[in-house]
């Protein structure tokens, strides 16, 4: 009988650019390119699929499709489960006949059955499908954890081979390898701690990054199974932000990803929603990871600040223009991180001979009390090329806040326009010819220094990022306007 090993991808399902339909090419593109990069198998209508935002019909043609493209290359684990057990059984006789290889299934959600009901939830669904059954512990979205115990009685039952669990939970993957690691296979379900599932005993892992990045966890996974542990470690801390943000935001992170990559299928659907679970802030940290990876292609991109243009390499997405000028003003804004210590950052580009540089000027001249500048400093005497005035957006009343901004918040916009000269996102043939002005926000309450340096490290790099590169564009705004809010409205 089937037993679940190996990488699995839990498939988003593709859309049409209007999420109204079930986009069935794009599906089979999505299916052929995990297969053709090593997984061990696919999983269609899990969470990541969105099943509980797709009707009956939708989710049975998903199977369909993937068992038909698939083709008997690899096994298919179809996503069966449903908050009530009429329904989870339907869609598991309808995965049986489609061809599936097993059926995940997981806990009964909204309603919450005592350990009672979940054991005969998944007894009744066995007893009456000779189909191999996956456990699928979630508790983050079903609001129901499955006890260690549960998995140890149900894993009695001889077509339960195996458990997905998704709480990331370390001390319960090992408690239930410790009790039925004998009769069925564990799977971690959690993209942030693969390495340590692999390593305590799992038999490979169920995951949304794997729509994304599926040949870095088959390697990842080889060096587990091979014993070559230090090699794994590298792999998982060179991908662990995208794990993080992906296991954060599901499919709404896992298809922003995709898309990004120009491997499309299309938007979630509501009340999923980028800006919601997927901030645009950590959308844009997915963006830069992605890139250092190498899974967005870096292209030729011509700067014209000076007289004599220059070609870089230019780490981007399909955003960018080829020619980068009209630098007597660009504007770029950026937010990071939350609460007290929450970063926003307003910033101004442009030559010295010109309206940025006149600013530039003025501001240094004619200070507004409680609002002075300051030059970005890596240390005392050092300025930043370009020059980059500070200047705090909240009024300054004391010599803590002030020391926030003159500390931290000053060293952090500092390293970023370094680092943006260095890896070629600021034109380094053109820092003598071009001033900054950014416009700091640093809540008055502020208190963790080093989570201010983080936060605003972060926002001047993605607010350098977007006014290089025009963004947002118009088209970005018009997709997102349904969707704009104030940052802190619905913040306690």
């Amino acid at each position: 009988m089937y037993k679940p090993e190996g990488i699995l991808p839990a498939l988003v399902t593709p859309f049409t650019d209007d999420g109204s339909a079930v986009d069935e090419e794009r599906l089979r593109i999505l299916v052929n390119r995990c297969i053709e990069l090593g997984v061990h198998g696919v999983v269609p209508c899990g969470t990541t699929g969105e099943f509980s935002n797709m009707s009956m019909e939708e989710k049975k043609r998903v199977i369909s499709v993937v068992v038909d493209e698939v083709n008997g290359r690899v096994p298919v684990v179809a996503g069966t489960g449903a908050s009530g057990t009429r329904e989870a059984l339907e869609m598991t006789k309808y995965a049986k006949d489609a061809g599936a290889m097993a059926a995940l299934i997981v806990t009964p959600f909204y309603l919450k059955p005592a350990d009672r009901g979940i054991y005969e939830h998944y007894d009744t669904i066995a007893s009456k499908v000779e189909l191999p059954i996956i456990l699928y512990n979630i508790p983050q979205c079903t609001g129901l954890p499955m006890p260690w115990q549960m998995v140890e009685d149900l894993a009695q039952i001889p077509n339960v081979v195996g458990v997905k669990d998704s709480s990331g939970q370390l001390s319960f993957i090992l408690a239930v390898l410790e009790k039925v690691r004998d009769k069925i296979n564990v799977m971690c379900g959690h993209d942030e701690i693969v390495i340590g599932g692999l390593a305590a005993g799992c038999s490979g892992a169920i995951l949304a990054s794997a729509n994304v990045i599926p040949d870095i966890w088959v390697k990842m996974y080889n060096c587990v199974k091979n014993g070559n542990l230090q090699e794994a470690r590298e792999l998982q801390y060179k991908i662990q932000k995208i794990a993080r943000i992906i296991a954060g935001s599901g499919a709404v992170g896992t298809k922003a990803a995709l898309n990004m990559m120009k491997i499309k299928v299309g938007p979630v659907r509501m009340p999923l929603s980028v800006g919601g679970e997927l901030s645009y802030e950590s959308r844009e940290e997915l963006r830069l990871d992605l890139e250092k990876i190498g899974k967005i292609e870096p292209k030729p991109v011509t700067f014209e600040v000076v007289e004599q243009p220059i070609e870089q390499r230019f780490m981007t997405i399909d955003v960018t223009p080829e020619v980068i000028k009209g630098f007597n003003l660009k504007v770029g804004e950026a937010l990071a991180g939350g609460g007290a210590e929450v970063a926003h950052i307003d910033l101004l580009i442009g030559r010295k001979d010109g309206p940025v540089g006149e600013a530039f000027v003025k501001a240094k001249a004619v200070p507004s009390a409680g609002h002075e500048p300051l030059l970005a400093l890596l240390e005392p005497n050092l300025s930043v090329k370009p020059e980059t005035l500070i200047i705090p957006t909240v009024t300054v009343t004391s010599m803590r806040q002030a020391s926030m901004i003159f500390g931290p918040a000053q060293t952090a916009v500092a390293k970023a326009v370094v680092d943006s000269v260095a890896d070629g996102t600021l034109p380094s043939h053109a820092v003598e010819d071009l001033v900054m002005i950014a416009n700091v926000f640093v809540h008055p309450s502020a208190v963790d220094r080093q989570r201010v340096y983080i936060n605003n490290y972060k926002a001047m790099r993605h607010a350098i990022r977007k006014a290089i590169e025009g963004r947002p564009s118009v088209d970005e705004l018009i997709e997102n306007k349904e969707r704009s809010k104030h940052p802190f409205k619905y913040t306690p």
